[in-house]
């Protein structure tokens, strides 16, 4: 097959050729190995035909990296057609040459690509532009020291729109790699020029424009509303990536601007686009709607009337109907509350487990945060609890548990009702929640004492959380009822959580509430029966340094994911053939393995990569931790492995010593 190819490829004629080095493409692209044609492939670049020329470009942008060698033997083709009269040949030529990963044709690459920044042709001048930044990936010194910088800065002022574009995604992308500071800072001027450019260029070139325009500080409120009347009508474009742009630009400069009928004319303007994003497919949407509720958190004004337009529809993925629930919540508020509760009542009845759990939850945090809407809350929670559907009873069970802890001594008339539920509850989280209650309100419920034991039953088998709560919950009780069962009942909750756990929390909390309430029963009090602190509903709130990163990389996987972009994304190491093998090139000061010769493939398919280790000289010697842990003398690890093994004291011994009279003093009880 090999020497079939070679004779086609040597042939005269033209279409025999071309048809050659499409067989020889076809076999690349399905893994074959095509490298040993590479002479044969590069002696058909000297040809006038564009579909040939660009086939064996193709060709060598592929196998450049493996025969850099052979490689050099194109570059007086690749100049000469960086001179051709076609601008479709020259622009195709020093797209190729930036995309060939070989050092020494990278310095042949400078000349012509200099030349073409400077073409008469825009298709020209906007292909160079971004070969600028493909070579700053290879050589970055080589960019700075022979003026590309500058040439691209020229370019921001191009007549052509699409060059203009071109030039600021090439800008950004070396900002973002490079070292230093400043390489694309917008001036007054070139800020001008983007405004001026943003109208007449592709989809694309917008974004690249906008995304530039919202890393631009005003200088004061007038300039930030002349940059908003310009980016304003993007708002209403068809493509949703543009009106994300828009709206991180617009989010910017709304921080900015002093005027209040201007910032309520914005966030007006920037309401309907929003929603317009709702009526895209599924997964749009969920993009759309993890932004939304980044803004939502900053500035809950722009949409505070469009709450309807977040209620769940029948078909709606689970994953969009969640994050929907996270919208409803963090709109909500006196005026829509009764609106919104009603929907959520409705959506607790639905038979999707998750996305019912989540509405109960909503209702309670919606009782958390409005205080005239609880009793409203209250009652729908019982009403879901009456139906007797098993998880919306433990999941209101352990919401109203959270509603007694924003509004202590206020609600305590339906203990009741959900006392008599107990029986149905078998999850972790609701019997937990029951048990705080009781132990709570214990002084106020008759038969508490009767209610603690139905659980005490089973307390060896229970998972950690209910046997915390019940060990706290037995205490307090004790505390409020100082009478015979409670005491009965505290004793044998000390005597299995200090000898029959091996749960250290479990343990360790059970010899503290044994101390205390064997040396001092009042500072025991004082301790567990102490006044809580009111809770408020925070589960998606973001830090305002966070929010405010999040916001400026709106429309990117961040406001996504909802994490900075460095925890999820690293600087990649690209290799780069220099002739006699690879240099790993980095341009972050990111941590990590150098990359081979077989290049980020073989690193991903199972290379030998080795993580960094450090010098053997700073080596930390191996940290005992246990022998930390367990012995008495922190500082002296090897005092403690070279001590005998101590005696362990049995269970009866160590409870003898918290409740005899070799007990230390009692503490003082606090203030």
């Amino acid at each position: 097959e090999i020497a079939e190819f070679k004779d086609e490829l040597r042939s005269l004629d033209k279409t025999k050729q071309c048809d050659a080095v499409k067989k020889v493409i076809a076999a690349m692209t399905v893994g074959k190995d095509v490298s040993m044609l590479f002479p044969d492939v590069v002696n058909c670049m000297q040809t006038s035909n564009l579909e040939l020329k660009k086939l064996v470009y193709l060709y060598l942008i592929n196998y450049a990296k493996s025969q850099p060698e052979l490689a050099i033997m194109a570059v007086n083709t690749f100049v000469k057609d960086s001179q051709d009269p076609n601008p479709l040949i020259r622009a195709l030529a020093v797209r190729t040459m930036g995309c060939i990963r070989v050092e020494r044709i990278t310095e042949y690459l400078c000349d012509p690509l200099m030349k073409c920044m400077r073409d008469d042709d825009p298709y020209v001048r906007k292909t160079a532009a971004i070969c600028v930044a493909k070579l700053f990936d290879i050589n970055p010194e080589l960019v700075e020291d022979r003026g590309f910088l500058d040439g691209l800065k020229e370019l921001l002022g191009d007549s052509n729109p699409m060059v203009v574009a071109n030039a600021v995604a090439s800008l950004m992308e070396i900002s973002s790699r490079s070292p230093k500071a400043g390489v694309f800072a917008i001036s007054p001027q070139v800020l001008f020029k983007l405004l001026s450019a943003l109208n007449e260029c592709t989809e694309w070139g917008q974004v690249f424009i906008l995304d530039a325009l919202a890393s631009y500080n005003s200088r004061d409120s007038r300039e930030a509303e002349s940059i908003v009347e310009r980016v304003a009508p993007r708002l209403s474009h068809a493509n949703c990536a543009i009106v994300l742009s828009a709206v991180k630009v617009l989010m910017k400069q709304l921080d900015l601007i002093t005027s209040p009928d201007m910032q309520a004319s914005l966030c007006k303007k920037m309401a309907p686009p929003l929603v317009t994003l709702l009526s895209t497919e599924p997964e749009m949407q969920y993009v759309a709607l993890r932004n939304i509720a980044l803004i939502v958190q900053k500035r809950p004004e722009i949409l505070q009337h469009e709450v309807k337009v977040f209620f769940c529809k029948y078909n709606d993925p689970t994953y969009v109907k969640m994050e929907k629930l996270e919208i409803i919540i963090a709109l909500v508020n006196d005026r829509n509350v009764d609106q919104v509760l009603l929907e959520l009542k409705e959506y607790a009845t639905e038979v999707d487990v998750d996305f019912v759990r989540k509405a109960v939850r909503c209702i309670g945090r919606c009782a958390v945060m409005l205080e005239r809407a609880a009793q409203k809350c209250i009652a729908v929670l019982l009403e879901l609890i009456s139906t007797k559907v098993n998880y919306v009873t433990q999941e209101a069970v352990v919401v109203i548990m959270h509603i007694f802890r924003r509004y202590p001594n206020r609600y305590e008339s339906v203990i009741a009702d959900l006392c008599d539920n107990l029986d149905t509850l078998d999850e972790p989280d609701a019997k937990a929640a029951m048990i705080w209650i009781i132990g709570e309100y214990a002084s106020r419920i008759d038969n508490a004492e009767e209610l603690l034991e139905s659980f005490l039953e089973t307390f060896p088998e229970e998972p950690p959380n209910v046997q915390l709560q019940l060990l706290t919950a037995t205490v307090k009780l004790f505390l409020k009822k100082p009478t015979e069962g409670p005491q009965n009942m505290i004793q044998l909750v000390l005597s299995n959580a200090t000898q029959e756990t091996d749960n250290p929390d479990l343990r360790d909390r059970a010899f503290v509430y044994w101390r205390l309430l064997s040396t001092d029963p009042e500072a025991a009090k004082e301790v567990v029966l102490a006044e809580k602190p009111v809770i408020s509903d925070d589960a998606r709130s973001i830090e305002a340094s966070l929010l405010n990163e999040l916001l400026s990389n709106m429309g990117t996987l961040a406001s996504v994911y909802h994490k900075p972009p460095e925890s999820f994304v690293s600087r990649a190491r690209y290799p780069v053939s220099s002739g006699t093998g690879s240099v790993a090139v980095d341009y972050g000061a990111m941590s990590g393995p150098e990359s081979s010769s077989g290049g980020l493939v073989g690193d991903l398919l199972g290379g030998d990569v080795t993580p960094a280790t450090a010098p053997a000289g700073n080596a930390a010697p191996p940290t005992d931790l246990m022998g930390d842990l367990m012995g008495l003398d922190v500082g002296a690890p090897a005092a403690v492995a070279a001590a005998p093994p101590m005696a362990t004291p049995s269970g009866a011994d160590m409870l003898g010593d918290l409740l005899g009279g070799g007990a230390p003093a009692a503490p003082a009880a606090p203030a």
